[in-house]
């Protein structure tokens, strides 16, 4: 199995992203049998998402599309390596002014990082350190619904109803959970996560984060979200005002 080209958003960071797309493949394949034992929505989901036979593959290579909310809203075009819980790396190029901004968030080798320049050169959003590790080990676990045959890694446990799972997982130093909402065919509808973060410059904390899934697609025996829209504050009167992510993932590469 050959290893994808590193974005040159992510040139930075390419020993993380090249450890997290590596690694022999899963010689395990998918039996129904094998979630028996989650909660029943988890069950739902999964033989829903996971084709009997196919690879438990540990990670996948996403290539999508869609709109970011820098101010106004505006088109992006991103690649963005998962692998649960090791890590995950997001490069990606927008516009601002009419030049390119690019560069990358992740979560990689224990710890967490945004970098971001303005054509290349004029740095627009560099972080890093604990809040910033933190939140985007939240992400991560929230993703996780990007690679279903990892779910084997994770701790699955009943959620507030029927309709939803929640799954933990250890990161690292740090334990983070997800929300599942599992429709009654078996799709995924959302997730949320009560992430660490400081949306509008509040202080720093717990806030609910979440993803919506409006369309779903099928790679190599895998099925996930595929038309997404993300943000802060969600389930509250604020979720409108804090989505800023909307996205079309047009490729998958299970791996």
């Amino acid at each position: 199995m050959t290893t994808p080209p590193v974005p040159a958003a992510a040139r930075t960071v390419r020993r993380d992203w090249e450890a997290l797309t590596s690694g022999s493949p899963s010689k395990e394949t998918f039996d129904p049998a094998m979630v028996d034992h989650l909660p029943e929505p988890a069950r739902r989901w999964l033989r829903h998402a996971i084709a009997p036979g196919t690879p438990l593959w540990r990670s996948v290579v996403l290539t999508m599309r869609g709109e970011i909310r820098l101010g106004s809203w505006r088109p992006f075009t991103a690649r963005q390596v998962l692998s649960p819980p090791r890590g995950f790396i997001w490069a990606a190029t927008a516009r601002l002014f009419g030049l390119p901004v690019t560069g990358f968030d992740r979560y990689s080798s224990g710890s967490g990082q945004m970098n971001w320049r303005l054509g290349g050169l004029v740095p627009v959003l560099t972080a890093s350190g604990p809040d910033v590790t933190r939140s985007a080990a939240g992400r991560l676990v929230g993703e996780m619904a990007l690679v279903p045959t990892a779910f084997r890694g994770a701790t699955w446990s009943s959620g507030v109803d029927d309709d939803h799972a929640v799954v933990t997982w250890r990161i690292d130093e740090q334990q983070e959970s997800a929300a599942f909402q599992v429709g009654v065919d078996g799709r995924l509808l959302g997730v949320v996560v009560q992430r660490w973060g400081n949306p509008d410059g509040a202080p720093f904390g717990r806030y609910p984060f979440g993803v919506a899934i409006d369309g779903e697609r099928t790679w190599s025996g895998v099925t996930i979200g595929s038309v997404l829209r993300a943000g802060w504050w969600w389930g509250t009167d604020r979720q409108a005002e804090g989505e800023f992510f909307r996205a079309r993932i047009e490729a998958a590469d299970f791996r």
